[in-house]
């Protein structure tokens, strides 16, 4: 029994230790637990997880002993419309608008945490100079008015067009922009439109020359057109394409072929480094008629062609296939005389003979008159074979109707004398004879027989 109440009172000491420990490691895991919650200020934007969603608002875990709110009107406007701002288990920014003490819950707003992001954005980009992508929602006195989570300005004089009087085209479209000005307490932010475009062309203008090289095939877009060529932009870099290098054929000014805005293929013929100009070519990278002029036409083809110029020394034609060729003043149409001005014009077709074609010079030479004769000669042709299709021909044949309308025509008059009625005499018996000088007489017409020749006598007249 002794020993027994001393072993129970040498282990009463052993006991309160163990307990001891035990609650240090309690306490621990305690601070431990309470390390891993988050201390919250006003005004902190923290990261949280949506894990509800009812009608008062949406709780989100933002690593406190318990969710923070979102009222529903601080959620802000969704994304797109008909859809909800959030969704269970979205991670979103959250602004502090209260922590969470004794009075209750952790009050939180998503709506000012972006706009508080939106400010912070362009603060920065407009401390580093970058570029920023907005979209113009309407039109005011002086400029434009853009989106970039906040309202911005853009002055008229800072948007890239030649018309500062039609802006209203640019609402509804995404522009590039920097910062020109930031007031926060006044909340005023002043883009430019100008200022980006021109810094990223000179960005691509300077990779485009380092890259550009004689012989290259490269692509562009149409920027303006003038009469003599065209302007192509090959990434900041324009390049001259001259009316003469647009086509095989002639071009009258590149609006026939090209406009402003349109994508197309081109070879640099010539690249001034120093000067920075760039000389460029179309027709190289299409097929040249003349290579194959040959296999198309033979000399003393006549075919049709269309004027395209008329020059003192004669008409150009364009023959099909895009072969251009001149007529000489010499060989234009035996019936147009005088200058070729007077007698042809732009657009007339014409039937011509080719009389030489020179590839290599890419020059044909052409005649109208002699395609005006060869086309005598196969009518003549065909009418002489008409002819012996219906026999020989003879003399009589070529002159026989001829004398054949010459018989009837005498045998006509000669039927119309017989027709004529005899005039009868006073006598009866009278009888034509041929009086003085050839004169034809009657016998009964004599002067002795004639009554109204004899005057009366005096007896008489008694």
């Amino acid at each position: 029994m002794a020993s027994t109440g001393q072993e129970e009172r040498g282990r009463q000491p052993e006991q309160a230790p163990q307990e001891t420990c035990q609650t240090t490691i309690e306490e621990r895991q305690g601070q431990a637990y309470e390390a891993t919650f988050r201390p919250l200020s006003p005004g902190d934007i923290v990261p949280g997880t949506v894990v509800h969603i009812d009608e008062e608002g949406v709780l989100v875990d933002v690593g406190t002993k318990s969710e923070g709110l979102i009222p529903t009107d601080e959620l802000g406007e969704p994304a797109e419309k008909g859809q909800q701002s959030v969704s269970v288990g979205d991670r979103i920014d959250v602004y502090v608008v209260r922590p969470e003490g004794v009075a209750g819950q952790t009050l939180l707003s998503k709506k000012r945490a972006d706009y508080e992001r939106v400010w912070n954005r362009v603060i920065s980009a407009h401390e580093t100079g970058d570029v920023l992508t907005a979209m113009v929602t309407e039109r005011v006195k002086g400029g434009l008015v853009v989106d970039l989570g906040l309202r911005g300005f853009l002055p008229a004089s800072h948007v890239v067009t030649r018309n500062v009087f039609a802006l209203d085209r640019f609402v509804g479209q995404t522009v590039r922009i920097k910062i020109l000005e930031v007031d926060r307490a006044r909340k005023r932010v002043v883009v430019s439109q100008r200022l980006a475009v021109e810094e990223e062309r000179t960005k691509r203008r300077q990779t485009t020359l380092d890259s550009l090289a004689e012989g290259q095939l490269r692509k562009g877009i149409v920027r303006r057109l003038t009469d003599y060529g065209a302007f192509v932009d090959l990434g900041g870099v324009d390049g001259l394409l001259h009316v003469t290098e647009m086509e095989w054929i002639r071009v009258k000014h590149p609006s026939e072929i090209l406009k402003p805005g349109q994508k197309i293929d081109v070879v640099v013929l010539k690249f001034d480094r120093e000067q920075e100009r760039v000389s460029l070519g179309r027709k190289q990278i299409l097929p040249d008629p003349w290579q194959h002029v040959h296999e198309r036409y033979k000399v003393g083809d006549v075919v049709e062609a269309t004027i395209t110029r008329v020059v003192p020394f004669g008409v150009f034609v364009m023959l099909e296939g895009g072969i251009e060729a001149i007529v000489p003043t010499a060989e234009l149409s035996s019936e147009k005389t005088g200058r070729a001005q007077d007698s042809l014009a732009v657009d007339d077709k014409v039937r011509v003979k080719i009389l030489t074609i020179r590839p290599a010079e890419r020059r044909m030479t052409l005649s109208i008159r002699q395609a005006e004769h060869e086309a005598e000669k196969k009518e003549y042709t065909r009418y002489m074979e008409r002819q012996e299709q219906k026999g020989r021909i003879t003399l009589g044949d070529l002159v026989g109707d001829r004398l054949r309308g010459e018989t009837a025509a005498q045998s006509q008059a000669a039927a119309q004398e017989e027709q004529q009625p005899v005039l009868p005499t006073q006598s009866g018996s009278g009888s034509l004879s041929e009086g003085p000088e050839g004169e034809e007489w009657s016998s009964s017409d004599s002067p002795e027989e004639s009554p109204a020749e004899n005057p009366p006598s005096p007896d008489s007249s008694q």
